[in-house]
């Protein structure tokens, strides 16, 4: 992998220009890494999705990074296996405040896809590492199509933020401000009924496809 430094002041965001997959540059990385490090590349060679797809993604024009959560250290909460789904409530609610932001009204398609009307805009892949009965760390790897203005006409629904908006987004920045909203929601985790509203708040904007 190919590694560019860039100062994020307190901010522990890292940028790659190559990788194979942001999951795993978390996972092997995992012993080194604070709290809520974040770990984004200009091009995946091996972008994971749910199941057996894929996250294929141009070079320099799409969003694709991944966090990393630790339960029961720095004012985070331990979090019981049981319990697990609080984390896709976390990351897919933070993605739907980004878009609020722009001005896109968005919905949560189960588990944790992000669809703008009937057209997907974002795709997370969430691995979770087990300490016993609670999840110890959770690497969320996260797609968004941000720049994007053409794809492959095999895929059945994608659209960009800039086919919706017409503008273009700095990737580091718009990381950078992303980041942000997701330390507000991960911080939610830690107060009295934050649990609860976040469930709420999932449940109210999330659908199924029927079969």
């Amino acid at each position: 992998m190919t590694k560019t430094k860039k100062s994020y002041d307190s901010f522990p965001i890292q940028w790659l220009d190559t990788t194979d997959s942001t999951n795993s540059d978390i996972r092997r990385g995992l012993e080194g890494l604070a709290n809520l490090s974040v770990i984004a590349a200009r091009f995946q060679t091996a972008g994971r999705g749910q199941g057996t797809h894929t996250w294929i993604s141009p070079k320099d024009e799409n969003l694709t990074f991944s966090l990393l959560i630790r339960f029961g250290q720095d004012g985070i909460p331990a979090l019981a296996v049981a319990d697990a789904l609080r984390i896709t409530y976390v990351a897919t609610l933070s993605i739907r405040d980004f878009l609020t932001e722009e001005g896109i009204e968005s919905r949560i398609k189960w588990p944790n896809d992000i669809w703008v009307g009937d057209r997907k805009i974002c795709g997370m892949l969430i691995e979770n590492i087990l300490d016993g009965h609670n999840v110890g760390s959770s690497i969320v790897g996260i797609g968004i199509n941000l720049n994007q203005a053409s794809f492959d006409p095999s895929l059945p629904n994608p659209i960009s933020l800039h086919m919706l908006t017409g503008r273009r987004y700095d990737l580091e920045a718009t990381l950078l401000r992303l980041y942000k909203i997701i330390c507000r929601r991960v911080a939610q985790l830690s107060v009295p009924d934050g649990y609860n509203e976040l469930e709420m708040e999932f449940n109210n904007h999330v659908f199924h496809l029927e079969a």
